[in-house]
């Protein structure tokens, strides 16, 4: 067996150490003589993990007990319409007979893809207003904006935006100032990568097939003052005070994923937590962005330099045919999944936690060879 260099955008690479545990414990897990899978989520070996696993995450994260958090399904695009159904909408069903939104109101801050997805769900249930949207301002989702360039709504219920953005490879580096509107943020694609200022949020949330592990949860984070002010009267599974009082067992919880989870975040620990990771993500892209702009204008990065993702590294051959050769090579050398998005086209390098830095090496040397051959 031979493991590729895997630059997927998601689902992910997960840390081999992590496969190889879930691999010896697939037949018998802590004991059991069964899989987790095969395990009731109401013993007491299933109750301990999923608690434990809440635990690490507010552990990781620097959060205190004053922090929820729940396991949900769906991804984070079921989020994208569950958020404002909770806190938006006036009932259940969100919106008037003529299907117009006449809940509440929120800011959302929209610098990508997946924001712009975000507003769509959210439009059913209330008023969506625009601290910023980067399309509308010509700026073809390559930059991220300023703090002095965001203008907020008063009347809004909370503030909304994207901190990676995966397919045209933009990051947020601050944290908005929402002066005192609770600030909800989709953490999917950086979570985890390095410290961030968590507790500035009042929610986050984030699919975990990036950098916690296999796809089938997504992982909700939310302060007991935010959760306070969701609506009562809403479907079950879709109430986040349902997921709260039930401890994310209303049903059956992704009971896999959740312990894959598990594993994933006791690496990151063992491994030094997130400031150790945020310094080998650092060193990861400063080596990828220097192979880039040092390509003497081979290779072309599509995102604005201080808007550069850590995550999503994006950039052109000098043509389309030259990309494809890319893509094609690549896997030949065993580095596999480097497409861009189909919108955007080009070469996508993911680089989430389970990616090495000597894997940045390696495919450094394979562009550099590139380069050699076909300039």
């Amino acid at each position: 067996m031979k493991r590729v260099i895997n630059f997927s955008a998601g689902p992910a690479a997960i840390p081999v150490e992590v496969l190889e545990q879930a691999r010896d414990e697939m037949l018998d897990w802590n004991g059991t003589g069964c899989s987790v899978m095969e395990v009731s989520h109401r013993g007491k070996e299933y109750d301990a993990l999923h608690h434990e696993t809440m635990d690490l995450f507010r552990e990781l994260a620097g959060m205190g007990k004053e922090w929820n958090i729940l396991f949900a399904t769906g991804g984070a695009s079921t989020q994208f319409f569950m958020l404002p159904m909770n806190y938006l909408g006036a009932n259940a069903a969100g919106a008037n007979a003529s299907g117009a939104g006449e809940g509440k109101q929120a800011d959302y801050i929209v610098t990508g893809n997946w924001s712009k997805a975000a507003v769509k769900e959210a439009k059913r249930f209330g008023k969506i207003t625009f601290p910023a949207n980067m399309e509308l301002e010509g700026e073809v989702f390559k930059t991220i904006p300023k703090q002095g360039d965001l203008r907020f709504n008063p009347a809004a219920e909370y503030v909304h935006y994207t901190s990676n953005n995966t397919v045209c490879g933009t990051e947020w580096f601050y944290t908005p100032d929402t002066k005192g509107k609770p600030l909800v943020c989709d953490m999917s694609s950086d979570i985890f990568s390095r410290p961030m200022e968590f507790n500035k949020h009042s929610m986050i949330y984030a699919g975990a097939q990036k950098n916690l592990g296999p796809s089938g949860v997504t992982v909700v984070a939310m302060k007991d003052e935010f959760l306070a002010k969701a609506h009562d009267d809403l479907p079950t599974m879709m109430s986040y005070k349902v997921f709260k009082d039930k401890e994310s067992m209303f049903n059956t919880p992704p009971c896999f994923s959740i312990y894959v989870l598990n594993l994933v975040m006791k690496w990151l620990k063992k491994n030094g937590g997130l400031e150790a990771m945020g310094k080998v993500n650092d060193a990861k892209q400063k080596a990828l962005y220097s192979a880039i702009d040092g390509s003497k204008g081979f290779y072309t990065g599509l995102a604005d330099r201080d808007s550069r993702s850590w995550m999503n590294i994006d950039f052109k051959n000098p043509t389309p045919e030259l990309d494809e050769k890319f893509i094609k090579e690549a896997k030949g050398a065993g580095i596999v999944q480097v497409k861009g998005y189909r919108s955007i086209g080009g070469i996508r390098l993911s680089c989430y936690n389970a990616v090495s830095l000597k894997d940045v090496e390696t495919t450094i040397g394979f562009m550099q060879d590139f380069q050699k051959k076909n300039a």
